[in-house]
């Protein structure tokens, strides 16, 4: 039987940047899989290249528990590593490699799980989720979250195992990408004001954000939980223009909105896009135009403290505490789309996530890999 310091010592290996393969990975995870007769099913990107993969061990037409984790991991250019990111560096108790906290060390105790599971006469199945494309934006988990909301037996709960230190996490933000296209008239900037240009017009959208920002830190929803406790706007990207004496015609600002689970990131929309008409409409030139687009996004997660999945994940963690963690994830796309009640908990710290030398301790992988026995055991008897 693998340990998980063995199986993440392969997955470290596979350098699984997102938008790049991943079925290497997904293969190798198949063969463990494989001799335990868990029915695994692989849900394939369009290129072929990289896929969710889907195992369930233990009995059909039962509700089971789902272990949830991404393949991919953020790049490492530029970064000043001192071991080998795609090789697992064990030193000091620590396991070294890029993903071992985000989020290949919980992948690889749920792999192990799997494996241990599949020696027991399961009375509820175990299920493994593994998607792609999670670090820009939950993309690759979609077409698996459409499938599970269609079954007619679907996971009873889920746990995404991004790194929590093993703390228990019932929410996350959501997360919406845009793109604000603005729209002028080119121009000899000799005779500017003949022109129109667009990147005036953007930056007066991004006054607008940041006046909507104010607003919504002083009357908005407040979730003490969170650090930073209210849904927040934050421009990330404005471009336009190729020279300094030509009145730009065309300018782009990217944004995002980070958004509490109960705000509705559609009323602030809303808001920018009636922002954006003023603007529009106080140039008094029918060229002026600006456009809101949405690009990405994924809901927030909002576990109720008093739900049968945080006393059950609290029942194999042994801790009584939960938080609310900054960062986004699958969970609440598996919550709100597919209808999994989910709660967030894994092993390491996000601390030290896309940072060079990342690394999750051993110790903290222990604790993850405890978390696994009990819940084999609980499937073993039943929920």
């Amino acid at each position: 039987m693998q340990t998980s310091i063995d199986i993440l010592d392969r997955l470290i290996a596979f350098p699984t940047l997102s938008r790049q393969p991943n079925m290497p990975l997904l293969d190798y995870v198949a063969e463990l899989l494989a001799p335990t007769g868990a029915e695994i099913q692989i849900i394939p990107h369009s290129s072929g290249s990289r896929a969710n993969l889907y195992a369930s061990l233990g009995p059909k037409g039962v509700s089971g528990v789902m272990l949830s984790g991404h393949t991919d991991v953020v790049p490492v250019e530029g970064q000043d590593w001192t071991v080998d990111p795609f090789r697992l560096t064990r030193r000091d108790g620590r396991l070294y490699g890029r993903g071992t906290a985000d989020m290949k060390g919980f992948v690889a105790c749920a792999v192990a799980a799997a494996l241990k599971a599949a020696t027991r006469d399961l009375a509820t199945p175990l299920h493994l989720a593994l998607s792609y494309d999670e670090e820009i934006g939950c993309i690759g988990v979609a077409d698996l979250v459409e499938i599970l909301a269609a079954a007619p037996v679907k996971p009873r709960m889920c746990i995404v195992g991004e790194p929590t230190e093993m703390t228990v996490a019932t929410g996350h933000k959501g997360k919406g990408f845009y793109r604000a296209c603005c729209h002028g008239r080119e121009g000899h900037s000799a005779l500017a004001p003949h022109a129109l240009n667009a990147l005036h017009l953007a930056t007066d959208l991004v006054g607008a954000v940041r006046r909507l920002q104010a607003e919504v830190v002083a009357t908005g929803t407040q979730d003490p939980d969170y650090d930073i406790p209210y849904t927040t706007l934050h421009v990330a990207r404005i471009s336009g223009g190729t020279s300094p004496n030509i009145v730009p015609n065309y300018a782009e600002v990217d944004f995002e909105i980070r958004h509490l689970a109960s705000d509705d990131p559609k009323t602030l929309i809303a808001r920018l896009q009636s922002e954006a008409e003023r603007i529009v409409r106080e140039t008094g030139d029918r060229d002026a135009r600006i456009e809101i687009l949405t690009t990405g996004g994924y809901p927030g997660l909002d576990t109720a403290r008093d739900s049968d999945v945080v006393a059950f994940v609290k029942s194999l963690t042994g801790g009584n505490a939960t938080i609310k963690v900054a960062f986004g994830t699958e969970g609440g796309l598996f919550s709100a789309a597919a209808g999994i009640p989910t709660v967030v908990c894994g092993p390491g710290s996000m601390a030290q996530g896309h940072r060079p030398d990342e690394f999750v301790s051993e110790a903290q992988l222990g604790h993850c890999d405890a978390m696994m026995d009990r819940l084999v055991d609980r499937l073993a008897v039943g929920l």
